[in-house]
């Protein structure tokens, strides 16, 4: 049995908690049986107080035996108290693997445990985490690292990504997958992808434009003129291609391209299959127009982006 602890401390950010969490305890309903032992650990054990508010239960870290340690994001000024410090020192000296989610990552480089290692946190504070700890070589635009036996991620739901990918390590990808489908996510980013999406970058201020972007990715394979993502918006052609422009900076044409590249690049990195075939499935006529796409936005054609991606694995 796998046994993994997660840290806690006053301050800890509970979505930081709860996602991966709910991750590890779902390999059980894929696989019929627990593969892991999940524990909330503190300092001193009892009821830890996060930064909303809500009490988690935990025990005391000194009596805890672990494969995995995986430290809370949360607020950085309290995890970083002496005491912090120590108990996850100390936990780190017996674990064969330690990672941290979010600003989790300062805990870790407090104790001394990411000098000389890549790593993450969530991008609002990665110009901190690299200025405060200079020997680790923080790189803010990913969704999670793993550097030898520790890994860190990004901030909030990218701990679950972290998650997703421990299973996979543990346990293969089909089972990752499973936990992914139970719940209710898309199956995990690579580490490698942006912390930034296209459509987080676009921000638009109304629902109804939100509604119009979030059609658009979930139908890429699909037409999407301005006026099937108008009707999904419920306004008119004209009006909604006023609203989108204003909102986003871009043509309703512009942003779906922008979708689609995404997409695609992310499938480059992680499957195998053809150029071609991965330009069809995200609504690319040809794999020409794709090339062009690529071109215009990171200016590289997409066989540079898989050999890129290869390079990183070898």
């Amino acid at each position: 049995m796998h046994k993994i602890g997660f840290f806690v401390y006053p301050g800890h950010q509970i979505l930081d908690f709860a996602g991966p969490f709910g991750a590890f305890e779902s390999v059980a309903k894929i696989v019929g049986r627990p593969l892991y032992e999940l524990q909330v650990l503190s300092q001193s054990g009892g009821l830890v107080r996060g930064s909303g508010g809500a009490l988690i239960e935990s025990d005391a870290a000194k009596d805890a035996m672990l494969d995995t340690l995986i430290v809370v994001g949360g607020d950085i000024a309290p995890m970083r108290a002496p005491e912090q410090v120590a108990s996850v020192l100390e936990l780190a000296g017996q674990t064969q693997r330690v990672t941290s989610v979010c600003t989790g990552a300062f805990l870790l480089a407090a104790a001394g445990l990411l000098g000389g290692r890549r790593a993450t946190t969530h991008w609002r504070v990665a110009h901190l985490l690299q200025r405060e700890y200079p020997s680790v070589r923080v790189e803010a635009d990913r969704i999670f690292i793993a550097d030898r036996d520790v890994w860190t991620s990004a901030g909030l739901t990218a701990g679950i990504d972290l998650a997703l990918a421990l299973i996979e390590a543990d346990h293969g990808l089909e089972i990752a997958r499973g936990v992914a489908r139970e719940l209710v996510v898309y199956h995990r980013r690579s580490g490698g992808q942006s912390q930034f999406s296209p459509l987080s970058q676009m921000e638009p201020a109304t629902d109804r434009i939100r509604l119009a972007l979030t059609f658009a990715r979930d139908h890429l394979p699909e037409p999407l003129s301005a006026e099937r993502l108008a009707e999904a918006a419920h306004l008119s052609t004209r009006q909604f291609s006023r609203i989108f422009r204003r909102e986003t900076g871009e043509t309703p044409a512009r942003a779906v391209e922008r979708l689609r590249v995404e997409a695609a690049r992310l499938r480059l990195q992680e499957e195998t299959e053809p150029v071609e075939q991965i330009a069809r499935s995200v609504g690319f006529i040809d794999p020409e127009r794709m090339r062009r796409a690529f071109v215009k936005l990171y200016g590289v054609p997409p066989q540079a982006i898989r050999r890129a991606a290869r390079q990183k694995e070898d």
